[in-house]
């Protein structure tokens, strides 16, 4: 999964540069995604997810990863996140 964000979806999308002269020729957009560890409170590890820069300020938004991925929709998750997500809901099931 290169180049896209494993919380919100976000991926690369496609454009045009446009020059002085009206030229055009094709570009891409890529979306600023970071390798980065979070935490999860009710788990007490961390994983290890790819997310894009507005999505970790989204998490941080929500009071953490725990609330971010009980909100989020399943069809905008990746896989690991989706099992991080079904786990965190264990847990709050148990408590």
């Amino acid at each position: 999964m290169a180049r896209r964000c494993e919380l919100t979806g976000k991926g690369v999308q496609a454009g045009n540069n446009v020059s002085h002269a009206n030229n055009k020729s094709r570009r891409r957009f890529l979306p600023n995604v970071q390798e980065v560890r979070l935490m999860s409170e009710s788990l007490g590890r961390s994983f290890s997810l790819k997310v894009s820069a507005a999505a970790l300020r989204s998490v941080e938004h929500n009071g953490g990863l725990d609330k971010f991925l009980l909100k989020a929709r399943d069809e905008n998750l990746s896989t690991q996140a989706q099992r991080v997500k079904r786990e965190v809901k264990k847990a709050a099931a148990a408590a």
